[in-house]
């Protein structure tokens, strides 16, 4: 069956290292932009061409082909603040990349210019659209202060809009699609494909990233983001049995580092900054738990990797964290700095208990695998394209 080309539509993708030479602020290390990485390898590799349009971070170049059949189109001002500004030369690229297109996939977060976008491409171009929800603004994104009140309220109704005008939906999770089903998605429409990990990048020996951090030591890899909790896992730090480990940059990194003078513990808190995502494997290997403080989140990829790395995880108990972790790890309530320092302490003390934990973590990821998953998006591409899907293609919500 010849494959489809595909736009894919997303406000971040993943970065290359030379983001490593211009500070990596704009969010270089997150779900989506491994999601979107990882899955666009992997259906390049199955024969997909693939025409990505999406926010440029400084440093990145604006146009490059990083597979087969790919072509990554990147666009934006060197800002630190609009950067949905890139929109405006999106909107150009998706009008004249759309002629010839197949089908056009979106992947949503917290953007308010992806689904226009990617619904204007669609009709230009006469083909379906598929939706990938990382984050429902209508559904499942927590709001808090007047701008993320109104990024909800009108995010909100963008989504429903382009849901009610695509060919499928895709959520990360059970718990977003019954969401989505509830809010008036036809079930068959929707399917639950999740995030995933490629398996080989947390295999093999190698060194230690951080000779100079003694261990047990805990680790945080993520934006530094209040959405993920960085001003918790700081408040928890002082209580942690061993040092911390930082990776990550973001807006409030130049807050956490002072909030961590302040403290008196610049001692035991190492900020690494951002490290290319190949490298994070490497990075879980050497440590010992673990932990995501995130006030919410749909899935989180560091969840998934750090299972696929047998590591221990000390874990917000909201979104699809407990879906994806299970009985695998530690689930605390969200903002609370004293339940995670005892979470962490707990794992750091009890080195049976953490090798358990560990191993049934690694169990769950065989779930995860990117090769699996992507076949299961080309059975979506399928349904969006008017062929005929099995009952094995349909996912039952429970």
């Amino acid at each position: 069956m010849k494959r489809p080309h595909v736009l894919r539509l997303c406000s971040v993708f993943e970065p290359p290292d030379a983001v490593l030479a211009h500070g990596a602020r704009f969010d270089p290390i997150g779900g989506m932009q491994n999601h979107t990485g990882q899955l666009t390898r992997a259906l390049a590799a199955r024969g997909v061409r693939q025409t990505v349009v999406t926010g440029r971070p400084p440093g990145a170049p604006r146009r490059d082909a990083p597979s087969p059949g790919v072509v990554v189109l990147r666009h934006g001002l060197r800002l630190r603040a609009a950067r949905q500004l890139y929109c405006v030369g999106a909107a150009r690229s998706a009008w004249r990349h759309a002629p010839g297109l197949d089908l056009v996939h979106a992947h949503v977060g917290e953007d308010l210019a992806v689904l226009p976008l990617a619904r204007m491409a669609a009709e230009r171009a006469g083909a379906p659209l598929v939706i990938t929800v990382h984050t429902s603004l209508h559904h499942t994104f927590v709001a808090a202060g007047l701008r993320a009140r109104a990024l909800k309220a009108v995010g909100g109704r963008i989504e429903d809009w382009a849901e009610r005008h695509c060919a499928q939906v895709i959520g990360l999770t059970p718990r977003l699609a019954e969401r989505l089903i509830d809010g008036g998605v036809a079930a068959e429409r929707v399917r639950v494909i999740p995030s995933g990990v490629v398996p080989a990048e947390f295999a093999g020996d190698v060194a230690d990233p951080f000779p100079q951090v003694p261990r047990p030591r805990a680790l945080f890899v993520g934006r530094l983001h209040r959405q993920k909790g960085i001003e918790t896992l700081i408040q928890a730090a002082a209580a942690l049995r061993g040092p911390l480990v930082v990776v990550g940059d973001g807006p409030e990194r130049a807050a956490a580092e002072a909030a961590v003078r302040a403290a008196g513990i610049g001692d035991r808190v190492y900020f690494a900054g951002f490290r290319p995502h190949h490298a994070i494997g490497a990075i879980m290997r050497h440590a010992d738990v673990l932990v995501v403080p995130s006030v919410y989140e749909e899935l989180g990829t560091v969840v998934l990797e750090g299972m696929q790395a047998g590591l221990p995880i000390v874990a917000s108990d909201t979104g699809g964290i407990p879906g994806a972790l299970g009985d695998a790890g530690v689930l605390v309530a969200p903002g609370d700095p004293v339940a995670f320092a005892a979470g962490v302490n707990r794992v750091l003390e009890d080195r049976d208990e953490a090798e358990r934990l560990g191993a049934l973590a690694r169990e769950r990821a065989r779930a995860y695998g990117w090769d699996g998953l992507a076949e299961r998006v080309l059975e979506v591409y399928d349904a969006a394209l008017g062929f005929e899907p099995t009952a094995a293609e349909l996912v039952a919500v429970a």
